[in-house]
């Protein structure tokens, strides 16, 4: 039995268009699933489900607004729809505003918390009856360094990241009964463009994650291939409730 076979088994990843949603998504149709790619840029979506059927994977492009309780509603109506039924959920959709605290103003704090915390629960919310119809199934949430740790620029967005924790943990012992599994993924510092931003704005990062970080690189989007695999599949049934880095050692020295 290959425990890491996913042939059968639907997924929607937020955010697959790009970054580490679309290495998520390569790990994930690498393995079989079936793989609805959900973000508002189609046309970035379009490119992302190309690349992935050229690579000889199954994928379908659904737009969401996953900062609108009934877009979310309907993504996962869509996928059921494409592929007959969900087992697989990855909250990966965020943004962040870089500022000091007392800069931002309380409508761009709320922004980012709708986008990274409250539309991964409306998301999973909209998948659990669809999950639970099929036997069970799989949540991965997206959280970060900023978990764990606090950052004087990332205000809004660590509190997003932490919550993501927390609501996975809450997850995790309200739908064990339903054979669900949640976990929540700590990504370190990757190279995307959200980090090509950060980059910019913060002096000394780059030289900063590279020596904080055992690995002395920055990872790329498919470092997530893997962990996508891992907890989508059976190899992961007893697993649930946990915040595993992803991170080439940073969030472990001093």
């Amino acid at each position: 039995m290959n425990l890491f076979n996913l042939e059968g088994r639907v997924a929607i990843v937020t955010g697959g268009n790009g970054g580490i949603g679309l290495g998520m998504c390569r790990g994930l149709a690498g393995a079989g699933a079936s793989v609805i790619v959900a973000a508002r840029n189609a046309e970035k979506g379009a490119k992302a489900v190309a690349e992935l059927r050229e690579s000889g994977g199954t994928a379908e492009f659904v737009q969401v607004d996953v900062d609108n309780e009934e877009s979310c509603h309907a993504m996962v109506a869509s996928a059921v729809e494409k592929f007959g039924r969900l087992d697989i959920l990855v909250n990966n959709a965020g943004i962040n505003i870089r500022k000091q605290p007392e800069e931002y103003d309380l409508a761009e704090f709320k922004k980012v918390i709708d986008t990274n915390l409250n539309s991964a629960f409306a998301c999973c919310q909209a998948a659990y009856p669809e999950m639970k119809k099929v036997g069970g199934g799989k949540i991965i949430n997206i959280g970060s360094m900023m978990s764990i740790f606090g950052a004087e620029f990332a205000a809004p967005y660590a509190s997003s990241k932490g919550g993501i924790v927390q609501l996975t943990r809450a997850l995790a012992c309200a739908w064990a009964k339903d054979n669900i599994q949640a976990n929540s993924i700590l990504p370190g510092w990757i190279d995307t463009d959200m980090t090509k931003t950060a980059r910019q704005v913060v002096d000394g990062l780059h030289d900063n994650v590279l020596a904080r970080t055992p690995a002395a690189t920055w990872g790329n989007i498919d470092d997530f291939s893997g962990i996508a695999v891992f907890l989508g599949s059976q190899a992961s049934n007893f697993v649930t409730g946990t915040a595993i880095p992803v991170d080439g050692g940073f969030s472990i020295k001093g």
